[in-house]
């Protein structure tokens, strides 16, 4: 896979067929820091091939930790022998700051070999993502943390965790996940109160518990966690990727096409099918699929006291943040209006400048509103050239060109590889015309 380039879309065309969704981006970053905490194989299946995923399985395997690719969606992890000195090789500092996911190596690390680092992690220009949840949590647990500005990295020592309560002052996924995984080896009793509790927050803590963790109050924001000595091998299923699911609805609607997402695990996805039926797209529900029948028109639903709608994002069990983007942009060619208010994020409506260069109707308010006046396909979007900055916005903007009459040019796409698995050969099995350019 090239990590840069371009896409050319020819927009325009109806898409029909069945697409299977990969494997969870969110969840895998999560699972595999958590083999670092056994050394005994963990088999991870359903496993997406995708940029961000394929990095952190390189620095695990410099870590030296056995990585065994056993076919494109399955591998097995064995991190018997870790060299923890080569946390502060320049290798280590250089490959690390290029993948936020690198924060979670901290607690596998920290449990098992008592030291840690972490350059200042990359990953989107979204706006400020701060790593006070994970440090002061860590702290909280026996971690000493220091910063060398000089090298931009951050070193972390304790001489045992210990259990003790932890109220989060931010509900992060990857913070609770990285105080999860020093608890579960820690000393005694660590109670998390204010714990983001996401499908992918629960995947992991249902994985710890086969490996011989004792976690209670998965699924909710309350969590008890009694620290155990040690941890064995497992073997764990991702979840399809909830976020693909929501882009593939998005792009059905916004193409008029006719699209089957397959092996949904709708029990998985709160509301986000009904986030989507609230802007008008008409879904069916056989089986374990979602059906997206072509739709010539669909109209934004209001408010009971007529008010206009409101899409906005928050902390799981509400509407996930990484498909703000996503509802946005399918607002475009539908009837009505909606107010999308990005709470978490300040950077991340930004791309909205490139879609109303195509002709939308949006009006952006401040760094976190955008008002979208649907268009209701009085006239089509029209192809530009255009730049990803993110991996949600980038996928916003293909699945506007594949939308819009003309061609359109996509660069930077190496923001929409860390993210979705070969998205131009997928799409273009079910009619989508996209060529990727180095």
């Amino acid at each position: 896979m090239t990590t840069n380039g371009t896409f050319i879309v020819e927009g325009g065309h109806q898409l029909s067929g069945e697409i299977i969704p990969q494997g969870a981006k969110n969840e895998a970053l999560q699972i595999i820091s958590a083999t670092l905490l056994t050394p005994e194989p963990v088999t991870i299946s359903n496993l997406p091939d995708i940029l961000d995923v394929n990095k952190l399985l390189d620095l695990v395997a410099g870590l030296g930790a056995k990585v065994e690719r056993l076919n494109r969606e399955s591998v097995r992890v064995t991190a018997r022998d870790i060299d923890i000195d080569y946390v502060l090789s320049e290798d280590y500092v250089r490959d690390a700051q290029r993948i936020r996911g690198s924060v979670m190596l901290i607690a596998p690390l920290l449990g098992r070999y008592g030291r840690a680092s972490l350059p200042k992690p990359g990953g989107d220009k979204i706006g400020r993502r701060r790593l006070d949840t994970h440090l002061l949590g860590l702290q909280a647990l026996g971690a000493d943390f220091d910063f060398d500005a000089e090298r931009n990295i951050y070193g972390f020592e304790t001489k045992g965790l210990k259990g003790t309560f932890l109220h989060l002052d931010e509900i992060s996924v990857t913070g609770t996940a990285n105080v999860v995984m020093a608890a579960v080896l820690a000393e005694g009793e660590t109670t998390i109160y204010n714990a983001a509790c996401e499908p992918y927050l629960q995947q992991l803590c249902r994985m710890l518990v086969s490996m011989g963790a004792n976690i209670e109050g998965i699924g909710s924001n309350l969590l008890r966690i009694q620290g155990v000595n040690s941890l064995s091998g497992t073997e764990h299923r991702m979840l399809p990727d909830m976020i693909e699911i929501g882009s593939f609805i998005g792009l059905a609607a916004m193409t008029q096409s006719d699209i089957t997402i397959k092996d949904v695990r709708r029990d998985q996805l709160g509301i986000i099918p009904r986030t989507f039926e609230r802007l008008g797209i008409k879904m069916n529900y056989p089986g374990d699929d979602i059906h997206i029948p072509a739709q010539d028109h669909y109209e934004i639903q209001t408010f009971i006291d007529g008010g206009i709608l409101t899409i906005y994002d928050a902390p799981w069990p509400g509407f996930t943040p990484d498909l703000m983007s996503i509802a946005l942009v399918t607002a475009i060619q539908a009837r009505g209006s909606v107010l999308i208010h990005q709470k978490m994020f300040e950077s991340r409506l930004f791309f909205v400048d490139k879609l109303i260069d195509m002709g939308a109707q949006i009006i952006l308010c401040d760094p976190h509103r955008a008002t979208v006046i649907g268009m209701d396909r009085r006239a089509p979007l029209r192809g530009i050239r255009m730049t990803s900055p993110d991996i949600r916005a980038g996928v916003s903007l293909l699945i506007a060109a594949l939308s819009a009459e003309g061609t359109s040019q996509i660069d930077n796409i190496h923001q929409i590889d860390r993210g979705y698995q070969r998205i131009d050969e997928r799409l273009r099995a079910i009619g989508a015309r996209i060529q990727r350019e180095d």
